[in-house]
């Protein structure tokens, strides 16, 4: 029971890390990457669907993503996703080929964008800790239940805080290696 409850937060605290690892990517740090479009949504006969199942995504260059939709009618619906998007793009299409250079990033830009992954970083960390709690509580009604012993439910609780705290670590290295790639110039 005990081992569950410790198995299960490690898998969440887990699933917590790829989504920041997830909201991390969506962040760009000045190099085109397809995976920035990734998340953009897409009217495509009357359903919504990501944009990678209308159309292809590849690096232009280093500052360029060219984004190909599979039917021409595509194009202007793909360039009003972009434009609509809370990432600051401006797609210029060419015929059947979409091209959105990514303007360099300012000094005030990269601060901004450094804020944005503290917050994220800071949400993760949250989530972690409730999780912690969460389990935490589990302890404490098995020990009012008489399911398990007080030495039981503390070393279970000292085994979920170690856990957290390798957590919050993985999150911490992971928010200072996005930092350093956003400031780096």
């Amino acid at each position: 029971m005990l081992e569950e409850i410790q198995q299960d937060s490690y898998e969440n605290m887990t699933k917590t890390i790829a989504t920041l690892e997830r909201s991390f990517r969506k962040i760009r740090a000045g190099r085109a990457h397809p995976s920035l479009l990734e998340h953009l949504q897409v009217e495509y006969y009357g359903s919504t669907v990501p944009i990678t199942q209308t159309a292809n995504i590849s690096v232009e260059d280093s500052r360029t993503l060219k984004v190909t939709p599979w039917e021409k009618d595509m194009v202007p619906i793909i360039e009003k996703a972009i434009i609509q998007s809370d990432l600051g793009l401006n797609p210029q299409s060419a015929g059947m080929i979409i091209h959105i250079p990514l303007p360099p990033l300012t000094e005030e830009r990269r601060q901004q964008l450094v804020r944005i992954v503290k917050e994220e970083a800071e949400k993760a960390k949250i989530s972690i800790r409730n999780i912690r709690r969460s389990a935490n509580s589990d302890f404490k009604e098995l020990l009012k239940e008489k399911e398990i012993s007080e030495d039981e439910a503390h070393k279970s609780e000292t085994e979920i805080q170690k856990i957290t705290d390798q957590h919050i670590e993985i999150i911490n290295s992971k928010l200072n290696l996005k930092e350093k790639s956003l400031m780096d110039i």
